[in-house]
């Protein structure tokens, strides 16, 4: 760790450092940091553990990027980031750390560490970082609303509100005001990531794979047509979907 620490400070060394390195700032990394974020998570979603270690290693990287800009700034340094995540996960696991406090489960625990978190806000939802993706801020939105009670029993009542959304959306639909379709579009895409969150399933990773199915088996069937009839560039949709029903049936 003290190596890497010290190649991020070569790196960013004013008289013989990167020229890249000594240009970036929080707000210039801060979409790399994203995006190996999202690698991490694509090498496990594909079960490379190869991967996996060469991902963590740039995301860890980009923490130690961010800790050395905030250190020549004299904000905070490496290890004060370290002594605050310590202290965090102490704080957050009683049951772990304190032998005299209650056994939770995992749920029981979230809850806890959520009502706790509140304590100090003055809204549940302060926090929840402004620049997350919109599908995952809408389950962040719903998760801390739910700790004021805020929240339907269960998922069955999550569907009557898709049920009411989906009518509402078709009514702006025939109005077709364009303002009015977005807000019911949103409000439709909302309910469906509140779905996910009582489903307990991550809406984003379950859009990746619906995205992944669908490019996999629209190639298929774009090569069976081609094949077909290669002169063509556009195909009747009946074609297409028979292709498309025909490819689906193979998958499964």
């Amino acid at each position: 760790m003290e190596k890497l620490l010290k190649i991020m400070k070569a790196l960013r060394d004013p008289e013989n450092g990167c020229p890249w390195d000594l240009e970036q700032n929080f707000s210039t990394i801060a979409p790399y940091t994203i995006e190996e974020a999202y690698e991490v998570a694509d090498a496990i979603e594909q079960n490379d553990m190869k991967a996996l270690k060469s991902e963590l290693g740039d995301l860890l990287f980009q923490v130690v990027f961010h800790a050395q800009m905030a250190t020549e700034a004299q904000h905070f340094d490496f290890h004060d980031v370290v002594n605050a995540v310590v202290e965090k996960m102490i704080v957050r696991h009683p049951h772990v750390f304190q032998p005299d406090a209650p056994k939770l489960t995992a749920q029981e625990q979230t809850r806890a560490w959520e009502k706790h978190k509140s304590k100090h806000k003055e809204s549940v939802l302060d926090g929840i970082a402004k620049n997350l993706p919109e599908l995952l801020k809408a389950v962040k939105l719903t998760k801390y609303a739910a700790v004021t009670g805020f929240d339907w029993p269960d998922v069955s009542y999550v569907f009557d509100k898709l049920n009411e959304e989906t009518n509402e959306l078709k009514e702006a639909i025939i109005e077709a005001d364009k303002n009015h379709i977005e807000e019911e579009l949103g409000d439709l895409l909302f309910v469906v990531a509140n779905i996910a969150r009582h489903l307990s399933v991550d809406p984003s990773s379950a859009l990746r794979k619906a995205n992944q199915k669908f490019e996999r088996r629209f190639r298929q069937v774009e090569k069976i047509a081609r094949a077909n009839e290669p002169e063509k560039q556009n195909f009747d949709l009946e074609a297409l979907d028979e292709l498309w029903n025909q490819v689906k049936a193979e998958h499964k």
